[in-house]
């Protein structure tokens, strides 16, 4: 009787077995899809960064040393590292600023504003540069107004950190976002119903919530910063010693057909990136552990 139950009704197809529909797979087969992987890493990524290190062992460590700790490169590495993190300090609160209006509030344009956002990704960096020249250059519509009073934005370092603050602020915005958006709202009014002012609720319930997502946005914005170029060549002024950044010392020294020291310092920020790459991933890993928590 229970072999009958079990058999299939006539005129019926007989149901694929769990197992057999577990294994069907989307793409090829795991071996195929690893290898493939591996290759195109290989290829894109570590043979040019392995390229890069094995050119620098060519240089002894003395040749080594003058290329990367000249008075020139000492002032570029200050101004790229200092600016970039200036620029991403700023971005923390106005990216924080900006997410939450964003998901707190419902305005007319409010789909072009969080369209916009996205605009520095999609941009050319070098019309980003030239897009903020045109606007902060003495002769510029906004600089034509600032520089009779004395503050002038454009060709010194002030027009870097502008540039940085205008590439890496959506590294902050679309990390907090989506943290503001799953956020309880249940615990906020909890807060105001017990008593607390708008300062307290925003320290001690909505800021540890959110914290972990600001600080990846910093490092994310940080590490972009670092390695920008194009909007910051048009802007900077480029004066040695003052307004030069590391990627235009390398680019300097290719022109000079001095690999070796070009290799020296980009091997440097290489360093720099693979750092902070680990303390992204270490962040990232640590606000989907709170959460998972949560």
């Amino acid at each position: 009787m229970s072999g009958a139950l079990a058999a299939p009704l006539p005129g019926t197809a007989a149901a694929p077995s769990s197992s057999r529909g577990g294994n069907r797979k989307v793409l090829p087969g795991f071996n195929l899809t690893l290898g493939y992987t591996i290759f195109y890493l290989c290829l894109i990524v570590l043979i040019p960064l392995s390229a890069l290190v094995l050119k620098t062992f060519t240089l002894s460590w003395d040749q080594f040393w003058t290329a990367v700790s000249s008075p020139r490169v000492l002032a570029a590495y200050r101004l790229t590292f200092g600016a970039s993190f200036l620029a991403a300090l700023v971005n923390v609160f106005f990216g924080l600023l900006v997410a939450w209006v964003l998901v707190r509030y419902n305005f007319p344009g409010k789909r072009l504003v969080d369209a916009l956002v996205d605009l520095p990704f999609a941009l050319p960096t070098a019309v980003a540069g030239i897009s903020l020249t045109a606007l902060l250059a003495g002769n510029g519509w906004i600089g034509q107004y600032l520089e009779p009073l004395g503050i002038q934005l454009a060709f010194n370092p002030n027009g870097v950190v502008i540039a940085l603050i205008f590439i890496g602020l959506p590294f902050v915005v679309r990390t907090v976002q989506p943290v503001l958006e799953e956020s309880e709202k249940e615990l906020e009014e909890a807060a105001m119903c017990l008593g607390a002012t708008r300062l307290q609720t925003f320290t001690k319930v909505i800021l540890p919530s959110i914290a972990p997502a600001l600080i990846t946005g910093f490092a994310m914005a940080f590490a972009r910063a670092i390695g920008e170029y194009g909007s910051v060549i048009f802007i900077a002024g480029n004066m040695p010693m003052v307004s030069e950044i590391v990627p235009l010392i390398i680019i300097g020294k290719l022109e000079q057909y001095d690999y070796g020291g070009a290799t020296a310092v980009a091997a440097v920020m290489l360093f720099f990136s693979f750092v902070l790459l680990l303390v992204i991933n270490a962040l990232q890993a640590w606000q989907r552990r709170r959460a998972g928590g949560h």
